[in-house]
């Protein structure tokens, strides 16, 4: 959809993630909900995804719940979501949504499974010592290597593509 519309960009959340409790088929006190590096990059080579106006992170990140007062886990669309608006406020569009300035956060993941996550086009979100933890990735689902296999990238042109309609429509006959 988000191809054809050439507008927007998906940010898609791999079964073999994090599994909550309600979601479980069998006793939810027998299985594991974690999930795992291995099956999330499994999914992802099994979808035959090849797509710049696509992108994927792990793992599910624990949140405060502060009107229930919980933690609870939520998909990394969410958290993704939130640091796409929060780098675009802090700065503008085409800066990446990732790294220490723009892309911090509250989880963990370990630098072997970091690097296993981003060589198949999933970006990690990684535990730094000095620094936090922060979205260590800006790859789409582009397969091809090439400037649009960027996130930042394929969201300026999202937006240009906007700005020169607008301004098109405008200055037309």
């Amino acid at each position: 959809a988000c191809e054809s519309r050439a507008d927007s960009i998906a940010i898609i959340d791999l079964k073999g993630n994090f599994q909550p409790d309600h979601e479980h088929d069998s006793d939810p006190a027998s299985s594991t909900v974690a999930g795992s590096v291995g099956e999330v990059v499994t999914e992802l080579q099994g979808l035959n995804i090849n797509s710049s106006y696509g992108c994927t992170f792990y793992p599910f990140v624990r949140i405060r719940d502060t009107i229930n007062d919980s933690v609870l886990y939520v998909p990394p669309s969410v958290v993704a979501l939130g640091t796409f608006s929060s780098s675009q406020r802090k700065s503008a569009v085409w800066f990446a949504p990732a790294g220490f300035t723009r892309g911090g956060l509250r989880e963990r993941v370990t630098s072997t499974k970091r690097d296993k996550l981003y060589d198949a086009n999933i970006n990690p979100i990684a535990s730094f010592p000095a620094e936090g933890i922060v979205i260590f990735g800006q790859k789409t689902l582009q397969v091809t290597q090439s400037a649009l296999d960027r996130i930042n990238v394929r969201r300026l042109l999202i937006y240009l593509k906007k700005e020169i309609s607008r301004i098109a429509s405008k200055v037309l006959f």
